[in-house]
């Protein structure tokens, strides 16, 4: 199965695209709601949130990993890379979802803007990574403190959510008049695409990650035919949270109903 891994519920804002690019596939998901939101934590206790689920889902037999969390990505996948699937899992893999989003930045324009949690704004990641595909391009990212908090919380239609959107936005624009195109560098986000949208200038293209993703992963399945053969395609879907019961938000971020939840008590097993 291909294991999907998030700080909450936001990663099935990308589950969704890939269940619709890829219907196929089986599937297990995993959203560490206990613990989030992981963009305001320190580096290293992403890290170690990360690999824990990781390994989790390694453990129920997924050969290949999305983090799909920008601040996890940020923060956690190139040490995972690096330090753990070489001496641990060398037949396992373990992709993010930075750098599908910076290769979209990259063709969408010389001057973009990233909104994201502080966490991934302080890693660089995106900078980074643009300046390896296009040194050109110039990004201007913003920190959106209070953001995830309020969408993971099921506030996302209120007031609080509307002028927080209403800010960044006037904040990075701004800083930023000239961009062209702006990412939602945070899985979360998309909830309130609508808001930001209101918010933002016509001549803005605003971009979500999900298609983004479920694209990239596609080709990235395509050219290592031997990992999707690994890969179960009987549709199977498995959903996985810890510490808390708030079902009936996940299907608003999934666009569709989820009942066949399974609690885990900090990664340590089922409850």
């Amino acid at each position: 199965m291909l294991g999907i891994f998030d700080s909450g519920f936001g990663g099935l804002t990308v589950l969704q695209p890939i269940h619709q690019h890829l219907p196929n596939l089986s599937t297990i998901y995993l959203g560490d709601n206990a613990r989030a939101p992981y963009g305001v934590r320190s580096q290293e206790e992403i890290y170690q949130y990360t690999l824990e689920g990781v390994r989790f889902l390694f453990e129920q037999g997924c050969p290949l990993v999305i983090l799909a969390c920008n601040t996890a990505s940020a923060q956690a996948l190139s040490r995972i890379q690096k330090e753990v699937l070489p001496e641990e899992f060398p037949d396992r893999r373990v992709l993010g979802v930075i750098r599908p989003a910076a290769e979209q930045l990259a063709q969408n324009g010389t001057d973009v803007g990233i909104f994201a949690t502080p966490a991934t704004v302080e890693s660089e990641a995106y900078v980074e990574e643009l300046k390896k595909l296009n040194p050109s391009v110039r990004v201007e990212q913003l920190a959106c403190p209070g953001l995830t908090d309020l969408i993971e919380a099921g506030r996302h239609e209120g007031e609080n959510c509307n002028q927080l959107a209403k800010h960044f936005t006037d904040e990075l624009i701004a800083k930023a008049p000239s961009i062209t195109s702006i990412l939602l560098g945070c899985t979360h986000y998309p909830l309130i695409e609508d808001l930001f949208s209101k918010h933002h200038p016509e001549h803005v293209k605003l971009l979500s990650q999900g298609s983004i993703v479920a694209k990239s992963l596609a080709d990235y399945l395509e050219r290592h035919p031997e990992m999707l053969e690994r890969i179960d395609q009987n549709s199977a879907r498995r959903y996985f949270t810890t510490g808390k019961d708030l079902h009936s938000l996940a299907s608003t971020f999934y666009g569709d109903t989820i009942d066949n939840w399974h609690t885990l008590d900090y990664l340590g097993g089922s409850v």
